[in-house]
This record gives C-alpha cells, structure tokens and sequence, in this order.
C-alpha cells in the first residue's frame, strides 16, 4: 500500500485555506488525534535533532499542520497563495507507529525537494519518472533513518519498495539480453534510477501514490515549491558551513544524488554556492541572486557556535497549550566585527557604499569598519565622500587589516571576522593569513583570480545597474 493509494483524495471539497474545515471533516476520535499529534511531533523532533536537517526546515515552513480525514494518509502541500501545509490523517499515523511516521514525513519534504530540483514539467509528467522518485526516495529514508525496509501496517509493507523495483528491473533487461547494473550502481543517482527504468520493456509504474501528486493544480504550486526549497536549501547549507555534522553529511549526499541532473540543477547549486562543501569553489558567473548570496556568506561567517537546541520548558508550555514543538537557536552572543574595503582607483558610485551600508545594518550585532583603498589606506565613514584614482594595491589592506600597516601613525587592532573587498580585482593577487574570512565581490569585466588562488576564497561576480534602475538586483 501506497501512500494516497487507501482511496482516492477527497481534498478537492475542502478548501485547503480553511484550517477548521480541514479538522472537522469526518474528524477522528479525541484520543486517536491525540496520539498521532504526539507521534508527528516526536517523529519531527527525531528528524530535527538525528536523521534529516532539510526534512525538519521544511517542517518549520508548515505554519499548518493539521490533522484531517480529508486525506487518507499524508501530504505536504504548498498553495498558491504561498501557505505550506502538513495534512495527516490521524487513524493512517496510529496505525504507522513512530518509525513509520518518520519515513512518511521524511518521504514527504523529500518529494517537495524533488519538485524544486526537478521542476521540468515534461519529466514530472512523465510515469516512469514518478516511479523513479518513488524508489530513490525510499531508498534515501531508510538509508538515513536506519530502517531495514518500509513501514508497515497490518504486516503490508507501506510504499515502494526499491529492492522489488530493482529485482523487476534485473528480470526485464536480462530477459532483452540487455547488461543490468548492479544494485548500488543502480541507485547512485536519482537520474540514474530514471535513465535505468526507461531501458525496460515494461517499468512497474503503480497508480498514482501520493496525495500531493493526485493534486498536482491545487497540491504543488511551483512557484511556492521554488521558494519554500530555495529558502530550506540557503538554511541548511548556512548550517552546514557553521559546522552542523548532520547538515553537511545529508547536503553533500543530496550534492551526489544530482549530480547528473542537467544544467538547472547545476544552476541551482551554484547559485547557492554548494560545491564549497566540498573545498572547491564553481567558477564565478554572473547570478543576478548575489545579494542574497553575500547575505548568507556573511551569516554563516559571523554567527559561529550556533546550534539547535530544544527548549524543555518552553516546549512543554507550548504542549500543554495545544501548539507544534519548536526548536530554539543558540550559541555564543559577541559582536562581530567586519571590515569593507572599496577599490577607489576608478569612480564608485555612492550607491554602492549606500548599499552596502545597508546590508550590513540588517545583519544583528555587526560592528564595520569601512575602508577606501587604491595605492592607499583610507579610511572612513558612511556618508563621507571617498576620494582615490590611484593604482591598486590588495596587499596594502592585507597588511593594514593584519595589523602590519599604520595608517595616520595607528594600526588596525582589531581581529575581524569577515573582510570585504569590492574591486575589478585588477592588481598583484595577494595570499592572506586566513582566506576563508575573505569575500570579494568582483565588478563586470574583472579578474576573478581569489577563487583561483589555493585555497581558493569566496569570490563572486556583481553586476551594477543605473541609478534609475528599478531592479532590486545588482548594486
């Protein structure tokens, strides 16, 4: 049995942004709801804390998570009004115990990643593709939940199962006295799986197995996919570049699952920045997302020691009041300290520094120190006018930011957790003492050679507009 397979979805009448209707239609007894509230709460707080970071962020998008006979099993749903939903069907949770809640769940936020990496409509439209998804999905849960095979109910295995999909797909090709791969070959990538199934005469494609795939107008708005992964995605690679184990370990493995996927899924980690987990930067491009780029850069460098935790009190008061479990953030709280140094051996045009000035006012407890730099150190304020026109020097804010150079007869005394470099990057390449703490931002028709350099350093490509330019892209 399938998840959604129970009978068909009767979602269709009950308007997904009525929260009540949802819970009242043909509602559970008290005590069922109860319990399988409290076994998708823990199921979640297991995923959080063990199993799954990109499963528990895109939990913590379902601002509604509602248990409701509306569906027959589980979906997660994103509308097009921007909402994310969890729907359950509480006897389908009892009846799954906390194990199998977890795979669903797991099952679920993965088929939402899925859509957001593989949003071509062609390939989501087509069967066998819907049946690779089913296998590589199940294979992925119990592979990092540490279940030996599919959840089941009343001794039925509940899914597909991807050793029987391998074992029909073994038959089919030796029976065309085709070579089939072997097992792990087989499941390497999730477009393997695919590209595989499509060499058999006859794939097993089941009916139609999730809720949310019965309701592909009203179940899965893409564009709030897109937003909802892109968000979840930026959230956890931030974690994993922090340090978080279980961060690193899942993104790295999802890095391999698609790493064959086509130039969209490239694109999207790219844009994102991803290989870095690997120690290798993508050659810089134009991506009109810098912004938001730098953004998490900086976050990641200036909030180190953060970790999840949950809160006992506060968690037990949510309980007793009836609402979701939440996790808290927490780690060392200081001020951290940045330094920005623009490259004024050409003209740079006021609204770069009036940009960045307030970029770095919506980032907590940062503390800037802002240079201008050509053949020389200068110093200054936001608000005051920067001057240069000179040749450009890198080596100069290195030694002045590692407190070798004076300036005015006083050194820089301060240990800065991020540096900042705006430039065309035209000038003698330098090695500083920590490079992962540097950020250059590199202007049109520049060398990009920091990300060159070994070890490479965050470098990326930015494109000015004109000042009367309504786009909120580029500076």
């Amino acid at each position: 049995m399938a998840y959604g397979e129970r009978g068909r979805p009767r979602l269709p009448v009950v308007a997904l942004s009525d929260r009540r209707a949802l819970e009242r239609w043909r509602p559970a007894d008290e005590e069922t709801v109860a319990r399988a509230r409290r076994l998708k709460d823990q199921a979640l707080l297991d995923l959080g804390m063990t199993h799954s970071t990109i499963a528990s962020w895109i939990y913590s998008k379902c601002s509604h998570q509602i248990p409701t006979t509306a569906v027959d099993t589980a979906a997660v749903l994103a509308s097009g009004d921007g909402t994310c939903l969890l729907l359950y069907n509480p006897d389908f949770f009892v009846a799954l115990g906390l194990e199998g809640v977890r795979f669903v769940l797991f099952h679920e936020a993965r088929h939402l990643v899925q859509r957001h990496l593989f949003a071509d409509p062609d390939l989501r439209d087509d069967p066998v593709f819907t049946l690779a998804c089913e296998v590589t999905i199940n294979h992925v849960a119990m592979v990092r939940l540490g279940q030996a095979g599919l959840p089941e109910i009343d001794g039925e295995p509940v899914g597909v199962d991807p050793r029987e999909i391998y074992r029909a797909y073994l038959a089919d090709l030796t029976a065309q006295g085709l070579d089939p791969l072997g097992y792990d070959r087989f499941l390497a990538t999730d477009m393997n799986v695919y590209r595989e199934l499509r060499r058999m005469r006859n794939p097993p494609v089941p009916p139609p197995l999730c809720v949310h795939l019965l309701l592909e107008g009203a179940g899965l708005d893409q564009e709030t996919v897109d937003r909802i992964g892109s968000d979840v995605l930026r959230s956890v690679l931030i974690s994993a570049r922090r340090g978080g184990a279980l961060a690193h370990g899942e993104l790295l493995d999802l890095l391999d699952r698609t790493r064959d996927a086509g130039e969209r899924v490239a694109r999207l980690w790219g844009d994102l920045g991803a290989d870095r987990l690997r120690g290798h930067t993508v050659a810089t491009r134009r991506v009109d997302w810098w912004q938001q780029w730098l953004v998490d850069v900086l976050a990641s460098k200036l909030r180190p020691g953060e970790r999840l935790v949950y809160p006992k009190k506060r968690g037990a008061l949510l309980a007793a009041l009836g609402h979701d479990p939440i996790l808290a953030r927490r780690g060392p709280e200081r001020v951290k300290r940045l330094v920005i140094a623009l490259d004024t051996s050409g003209s740079m045009p006021d609204r770069v520094v009036r940009w960045l000035t307030e970029l770095v006012g919506r980032i907590d407890g940062v503390e800037a120190h802002w240079l201008s730099f050509d053949g020389a150190i200068m110093p200054f304020r936001p608000g005051e006018r920067v001057h240069g026109g000179g040749g450009t020097n890198f080596a100069l804010v290195r030694d002045y930011v590692e407190g070798r150079h004076p300036v005015a007869g006083e050194r820089f005394d301060e240990h800065p957790d991020a540096v900042i470099v705006l430039t065309d990057g035209h000038a003698p390449p330098i090695v500083p003492a920590e490079p992962d703490k540097w950020i250059w931002l590199i202007t049109p028709d520049g060398d990009d050679w920091p990300e060159r350099q070994r070890p490479p350093m965050a470098c990326h490509r930015v494109r000015p507009v004109a000042a009367d330019e309504p786009s909120p892209y580029g500076v």
